[in-house]
């Protein structure tokens, strides 16, 4: 069963990137699959639609949104990591740092209704999941009704199952109270994934390949094949081999990063450590400048840095030392690519 769930010189890369779109506000109809047996969830042609209007129909247009660019240093201008990838109507949903339905709301994305064809996970660091509980519970008060689909790796059904019991109450009180809220519209239907593809449907393909984050057993990059624009998000990773074969000649690569000048070792208990731990689960930008010079992507988007005071020059003098000549814009929060 298929289920249809996405400097100056640095300003003017930006803005050869940037597309200027309108969003439409039409949901995508679902329907709880899980109902009916070898039936699938897609959206439904607007009443009256004809075959040949559905023909003639423009064709979908991908958009990728940076909803949050930061990293655990709480920062006002990033918040916690999220990446939208906008396909027509459909949001596909990656990582989900605080902050994220309101940057959501912030982006002009539709988020009543339940919108968000997908959440996946690229692991279950703190950062990346602490606006989980935003998603599955505003999705359902702003009128979510099918199952929320999220795919991330081992310990994401019980990192879920968690969350619900600790709202238990909330979820009581909004159902039998007088808000009247949608009976189990707060359910999430969770894929733990080994990697491969997690979902495929109506021209979308997202798949999912283990990269090296430190002590994680299991940490993930994602490739969306869609059908005007291909996509790799590294998620958080030491330099790896996969993120590589998956972003060769892609048309963007969001990937972390920090500025290898400013790494050394810190005046605070376990600082002396530092360096080993970064390089462990992290990526320099002269990592990242050898291993993009390799994949060649269309653009490269840097994000999740972790700064340590580091400027943006250093960033992509970093990247530029490393051998990648291509374009390379520092992503920040709503950026639209």
């Amino acid at each position: 069963m298929l289920v249809c769930f996405a400097n100056l010189a640095n300003l003017a890369c930006l803005a050869r990137h940037r597309r200027a779109e309108v969003l439409t506000f039409a949901l995508v109809a679902f329907a709880l699959a899980a109902l009916a047996p070898g039936g699938s969830v897609c959206a439904q042609p607007a009443p009256g639609a004809t075959p040949a209007d559905s023909a003639a129909a423009a064709p979908e247009t991908t958009s990728v949104i940076l909803l949050g660019t930061g990293m655990p240093v709480p920062d006002h201008l990033a918040q916690g990591p999220a990446t939208a990838v906008v396909v027509g109507e459909r949001i596909f949903l990656f990582d989900a740092g605080a902050g994220v339905m309101r940057q959501v709301e912030a982006a002009g994305l539709p988020y009543r209704r339940g919108p968000i064809a997908g959440v996946f996970l690229t692991h279950l660091h703190t950062d990346h999941t602490l606006g989980y509980p935003d998603v599955i519970f505003t999705s359902w008060v702003m009128g979510r009704r099918a199952p929320l689909r999220v795919v991330g790796p081992a310990g994401t059904q019980r990192l879920t199952d968690h969350i619900i019991a600790g709202w238990r109450e909330d979820i009581d009180v909004r159902t039998n109270g007088l808000e009247r809220g949608i009976p189990n519209g707060w359910k999430v239907a969770v894929l733990e994934t080994f990697g491969g593809v997690v979902y495929d449907s109506l021209g979308v393909r997202v798949r999912a390949f283990a990269v090296r984050h430190g002590g994680w057993k299991w940490a993930f990059g994602y490739r969306i094949d869609t059908p005007d624009k291909s996509v790799v998000i590294s998620g958080d990773t030491a330099p790896a081999e996969a993120v590589e074969r998956a972003a060769r000649g892609v048309d963007v690569l969001v990937h972390e990063v920090y500025p290898e000048v400013r790494l050394v070792a810190e005046d605070r208990p376990g600082g002396q450590d530092w360096p080993k731990y970064m390089r462990s689960f992290h990526t320099s930008d002269r990592e990242l400048g050898a291993l993009a010079s390799r994949a060649n992507p269309k653009l490269l988007v840097l994000h999740h840095i972790v700064r340590m005071k580091g400027t943006d020059a250093e960033l992509v003098e970093g990247v530029r030392a490393g051998g990648y000549g291509g374009d390379v814009v520092i992503g920040r929060d709503l950026d639209r690519y």
